[in-house]
């Protein structure tokens, strides 16, 4: 879980050159993430230090009065590790730190001596390694494919005191040079200390190409959280800009438009804040509008029954006459498709989209072949709400203007006002609700594998809708 959370802030640290491009997604990790990253990172440094694996230890050593005593050390295992106290940090324009001291190790072993060539005998002993400290700076660079990679740019370890204590047999021989023991145990484990903890940076490196940089979002779109920027390390936040765009699966296309740059506010309260911009949004109708998949045809049996109309030149004959003379007697379908990519603001408290679209109905003679009546013109306002679910952000939008004007009649001039009534309730019935079923299932957001927002709430702001959220990682 360590790996995972480190994940997300060391995606902060990496340092791509930037490309001058204005953020559309810009994230804030606070001093509270990282201290969530420093708990979890803590449970994760305990089962590592408990691999220390300390070497058999053998020699002579001359002991008054006996002379030359032959000693091993065998059997050297870990049975406790404690870290009672540690910090984790920002290094303005560096990158993070991590403090550990008070810490300790406790171990046991077997010891066997040989003495005035033919003396010999064996026994166990404990050993209390105690005042460890740690200290460790992580360094992010990028791969050959763009991602970032960490290694451990310095760490600094070292052992306050060891004390051996020897059980059974000839202890007392071993206490005469228990100094030299002690010694030479907190070398063995002094000098695996840091090793253990570069490893442990190193193994962060697979799961950094987890990331998300590029999320699939359905059959056309993708998008892209790759960085544009380098991140901004201050003592009390990592702040990042990534590009926060949305793409044609296979088509990278730019749209006609620019990311307007924002700053997010001041908050520390929760661990990680998110900011999403119109750009964001703009840039995926664009997407769908140049994938060409905004569009609907909506057939009678999609108008509610309780309906006072139908979708039949009957019904439409009733308001242009001409329909019911030409074309008695059949059904009707509609093709609803938008004209440009629909435009989306985010203002305080508010969010509200701008769509410009077409009507285009047609008579659907016996044989299936669709012979078209009118097109209209319709501009829409439309109200929305934006919430997050799992770790997407989702939606749905509510219709409240919509202006019709006639684009083209093949059954001669009519009043347009007459039927706009019906094409406001069409919209409302059947074209803004299968708009919200999409919109429910919502685009992912940076993410890393197994991460969960919680305690998340969402205000929109001006020009961006401001996330905050704390994290939980799960196994």
């Amino acid at each position: 879980m360590m790996t995972r959370w480190c994940i997300l802030v060391l995606l902060a640290l990496s340092c791509p050159e930037s490309s001058g491009t204005d953020a559309g997604v810009k994230v804030k990790i606070t001093q509270k993430g990282l201290e969530y990253g420093r708990q979890i990172g803590i449970a994760t440094l305990l089962d590592n230090l408990k691999t220390i694996n300390v070497p058999d230890i053998s020699g002579k050593q001359d002991v008054f009065p006996i002379g030359d005593v032959s000693y091993s050390l065998t059997g050297i295992e870990i049975v406790d590790v404690g870290l009672p106290q540690s910090e984790v940090g920002l290094v303005p324009g560096t990158g993070v730190s991590l403090t550990i001291s008070n810490a300790y190790i406790n171990l046991r072993g077997n010891w066997r001596v040989k003495y005035l060539g033919f003396i010999s005998d064996s026994g166990s002993f404990d050993l209390a390694v105690s005042g460890l400290t740690i200290s460790v700076t992580i360094s992010v660079q990028s791969d050959e494919t763009g991602r970032p990679m960490v290694s451990s740019a310095n760490c600094a370890a070292s052992v306050g005191r060891a004390s051996i204590t020897f059980h059974g047999g000839a202890s007392w021989l071993y206490n005469l040079f228990s100094s030299f023991i002690n010694d030479a145990l907190r070398d063995a484990i002094q000098s695996q200390i840091c090793p253990l903890v570069s490893d442990a940076i190193n193994k962060m490196n697979p799961h950094l190409k987890t990331l998300n940089v590029l999320a699939k979002v359905d059959q056309y779109a993708e998008i892209e959280y790759s960085m544009v920027e380098s991140p901004v390390i201050s003592a009390s936040s990592i702040d990042l800009g990534l590009k926060g765009e949305f793409y044609n699966i296979g088509a990278h296309q730019e749209p006609p438009f620019s990311p307007v740059p924002f700053s997010l506010p001041l908050e520390d309260t929760n661990m990680l804040y998110m900011g999403v911009s119109t750009f964001t949004a703009n840039s995926a109708g664009f997407v769908y509008n140049t994938a060409g998949v905004l569009s609907i045809t909506i057939t009678d049996d999609m108008i509610p029954s309780s309906s006072p109309f139908r979708l039949d030149t009957k019904t439409f004959g009733n308001f242009i006459p001409q329909i019911a003379k030409q074309f008695p007697g059949l059904k009707m379908d509609l093709l609803v498709k938008t004209a440009t990519a629909p435009t989306v603001t985010f203002a305080p408290n508010n969010m509200t989209l701008q769509a410009s679209a077409t009507i285009t109905a047609y008579a659907i003679q016996p044989n299936t072949t669709l012979t078209p009546l009118f097109i209209l013109n319709v501009d829409a306002g439309v109200s929305g709400q934006i919430y997050v679910t799992g770790v997407k952000v989702a939606g749905n939008l509510t219709l409240n203007t919509m202006n019709v004007t006639l684009g083209t009649s093949f059954v001669g001039p009519f009043e347009v006002k007459s039927i706009a009534s019906i094409f406001q309730l069409v919209l409302k019935a059947v074209v803004i609700p299968k708009v919200n079923d999409l919109l429910n299932q919502g685009f992912p957001l940076p993410a890393i594998g197994d991460m969960n927002l919680v305690n998340t709430q969402l205000v929109i702001m001006k020009d961006y809708v401001l996330i905050g959220t704390d994290v939980q990682f799960t196994i």
